[in-house]
């Protein structure tokens, strides 16, 4: 059942439903895209494998121990990703759909960008700043890797996940609005 129509000048909010289905997209885009960019980068630029790099995923959480787990450290640091996803995904789309205002600044391709373009390297952060130290008890490291991520976030986390949210967002949206 969907709602009635908004009057003229009022914005409409997704129903729960929307909403969850706007969430599961999102998710699920933007830890496919970065999966499979993160994983490009390490074997083409850092020169290391698949396996190596959710090891050490994992080991942000376990300690050097995961990076001897073999298939079971991939699969701790696969398991990790699909969760910060989710939770970078939830954060946006909860924030896209309670703020008319944010709606409205990433309805122009633009704007998304824009917003894109901040949310990245606000991810990476909050990421290496608190939640990695926090998890390995270790601070961060600032060399060139610390600077990729800042602007790889952009491309491989963000533009995904924006562009995403907006589409599924504007389509229930329009649907609630009998467009």
């Amino acid at each position: 059942m969907t709602a009635p129509p908004a009057a003229p000048g009022r914005t409409v909010r997704p129903d729960r439903r929307a909403l969850a289905r706007a969430l599961l997209l999102t998710w699920l885009v933007t830890a496919a895209w970065d999966l499979l960019c993160a994983s490009a980068l390490s074997g083409l630029a850092y020169r290391s494998t698949f396996a190596r790099l959710w090891q050490g995923v994992a080991a942000t959480a376990l300690g050097p121990a995961a990076l001897r787990m073999g298939a079971a450290g991939v699969a701790v640091g696969l398991a990790l990703h699909l969760a910060v996803a989710l939770a970078w995904s939830a954060l946006f789309v909860f924030a896209l759909a309670a703020s008319p205002p944010l709606r409205r600044v990433v309805a122009r391709p633009g704007g998304a960008l824009a917003v894109a373009c901040a949310y990245g390297p606000a991810i990476w952060l909050v990421m290496s700043l608190a939640v990695i130290p926090l998890a390995s008890g270790r601070p961060p490291t600032f060399g060139f890797r610390w600077w990729v991520q800042i602007f790889a976030h952009v491309p491989f986390v963000t533009l995904p996940l924006v562009f995403t949210a907006r589409r599924a967002l504007h389509s229930s949206t329009a649907a609630e609005l009998g467009r």
